[in-house]
């Protein structure tokens, strides 16, 4: 096998594993199973593809790839691709058809179907679906819902496309990313906040996701893909409208939040953030941003006031504004003020034992469930507990609670949490109390209440929060 010309052998990426042999090309094999004459599956295939990619990319910074829409259409990348979007799971799009129909009429020729499309040059998506969801202000954010075909030739995209901008992307961004995840992002900023991160600009870009640039996007794709026939897709998928109430409108802007693409996108977009905050205003503060929601973490409050200016003004290049309500400075110093991030809340506490034992107060930045945070979980669990559940089988309804409480228990367990588990235990203990008094009701008999302990609700399998918290490294 030979390595791509002017690329070195053995380099390291977000997928791992020593990579050659970054330029080679694969075609569609003639058969229906993998296109592999060793017989390797799919995913490990893909993964090989992505690492040489990625080696590409990373060992010639300027490159721009050409012949990947060919990739996007090989057997293992639309099955993989497939794999991905079904585990996703998702509602159907414009056309009503869901994964489970997919499945029932045929992947293999739903997939053939699909890379003769795209090989052909006959692919055109449908427009997304609209849907909103509610926010925890009461208001609704919307989604575009693409159909299940056009969800799967975006992840093909997208699996042949991250790994080349991932070689660009900056250790200052975690959001949708291989191998980084919100714990990373919240440990910089912990780990900051006890040398010295006094002083957080607290941003909040306004309607992010709908004030894309499509034109300023598509240039900073094409810096790194001269594949006409990609860049065509892409700007397919950005202007393919939105249907509401039957009717389509356009799209001139944005990219729908919903969409498989549109994470890597808005990735690509945000970089020139990281790059020009790299380069000129470093000094200043620590950027972290995780997707759209970033903050800048400062030792000074001068510090802070000058990389709000940086940031308006770079974000005023790529067209977009910060939200004025949402986004301000914050005082960590002794504990003065507290932000919220990615569901957590961010506050400097006394650290006990250092003052007891020494006489000195320090103080570290601690982080628990947010306010916000705290009343979503409790909602869920009010409406997996109400109260026409009464007579339902308990076991029934702690199952449909726990994958719930451990997603959520899974989310916050590396920080200061230990106090909102313990209220969310008692919480779901209450809920689940009050199914069995609706459920006795007269025939209630003394001191039966009494047994319904939460130890009773734990020995029928409800997941407990308490004592799951751990240090990031043991988590």
């Amino acid at each position: 096998m030979m390595a791509a010309q002017n690329n070195a052998v053995g380099g390291k990426g977000p997928w791992g594993g020593d990579v050659d042999g970054a330029g080679k090309r694969e075609g569609m094999a003639a058969k229906s199973g993998p296109n592999d004459p060793g017989g390797r599956k799919p995913r490990e295939k893909v993964r090989q593809l992505q690492r040489r990619l990625w080696a590409a990319a990373k060992r010639q910074p300027g490159r721009r790839f050409h012949a990947l829409y060919d990739l996007m259409a090989r057997r293992d990348v639309l099955v993989e691709a497939w794999r991905r979007v079904r585990s996703n799971k998702g509602a159907a799009g414009v056309d009503n058809e869901t994964i489970a129909e997919v499945e029932q009429h045929g992947v293999e020729r739903f997939l053939e179907e699909l890379g003769v499309a795209l090989r052909e040059g006959k692919y055109r998506s449908d427009a997304v679906l609209r849907r909103y969801i509610p926010k925890a202000d009461g208001r609704k954010r919307p989604l575009g819902i693409p159909t299940v075909r056009d969800r799967v030739a975006q992840m093909t995209a997208k699996l042949v496309l991250e790994p080349i901008f991932e070689a660009d992307f900056l250790p200052c961004s975690y959001g949708f990313r291989p191998k980084r995840s919100t714990t990373m992002a919240l440990e910089t900023l912990r780990k900051l906040g006890a040398r010295g991160g006094h002083h957080v600009f607290d941003a909040d870009i306004r309607d992010y996701f709908g004030s894309i640039d499509h034109d300023k996007l598509m240039k900073l794709v094409a810096r790194r893909v001269s594949d006409r026939r990609v860049l065509k897709l892409v700007r397919q998928w950005l202007s393919a409208g939105i249907m509401e109430d039957g009717v389509v409108s356009a799209t001139e802007a944005g990219t729908p939040q919903g969409g498989v693409i549109s994470p890597l996108l808005s990735n690509i977009y945000l970089h020139v953030l990281d790059v020009l905050w790299m380069r000129h205003s470093a000094p200043l503060g620590t950027l972290v941003r995780y997707a759209d929601d970033f903050v800048v973490m400062c030792r000074t409050k001068s510090a802070c006031e000058q990389a709000e200016e940086r940031i308006r003004v770079i974000l005023e290049r790529l067209g977009l504004e910060l939200h004025p309500g949402k986004t301000r400075r914050v005082e960590l110093f002794d504990g003065k003020q507290g932000f919220d991030f990615l569901g957590c809340h961010l506050h400097k506490r006394m650290s006990g034992v250092l003052h007891e034992r020494e006489g000195r107060k320090v103080y570290f930045l601690h982080r628990w469930p947010s306010v916000r945070a705290m009343t979503q979980i409790r909602q869920k669990v009010r409406v997996l507990t109400h109260r026409g559940r009464c007579h339902a089988d308990l076991r029934d309804v702690i199952a449909d609670l726990n994958p719930v409480l451990r997603g959520w228990g899974g989310h916050f367990r590396t920080g200061n949490a230990a106090r909102r588990f313990n209220q969310l235990d008692t919480y779901v203990w209450q809920r689940l109390r009050s199914l069995r008094f609706k459920r006795k009701g007269r025939q209630l008999k003394p001191g039966e209440a009494k047994t319904w302990t939460r130890e009773s609700f734990w020995n029928l399998g409800l997941h407990r929060l308490r004592g799951t918290v751990r240090y990031p490294e043991a988590a």
